[in-house]
């Protein structure tokens, strides 16, 4: 394998990885209906946690624009005692 192919291999296997990161946020938010969208004037705007955090062309895009705007908000990140929907919380006894 040459230095070309193997950049190809390792820029595929980034590519995968930040992929799958960012399915994995989205579900995890889509699961607590933390994460809102809708399209309106030809665009995809984005809010998670009640924040307005991306507005893009392509649902894609909207959503890789508001995991990064929401990383950089602080909102969005995972909150292990946060409610699941439809089930009562699990809080650490004292």
């Amino acid at each position: 394998m040459n230095a070309m192919q193997r950049a190809r291999l390792d820029a595929a296997a980034q590519a995968n990885a930040d992929d799958a990161a960012l399915w994995r946020w989205f579900s995890s938010l889509l699961e607590e209906r933390r994460i809102r969208w809708r399209y309106t004037f030809d665009s995809w705007v984005v809010s998670v946690d009640r924040a307005r955090v991306a507005s893009e062309s392509t649902f894609d895009g909207a959503i890789r624009a508001a995991k990064e705007e929401a990383g950089q908000r602080g909102v969005g990140q995972s909150d292990p005692y946060r409610r699941k929907a439809g089930r009562a919380p699990n809080y650490p006894s004292i």
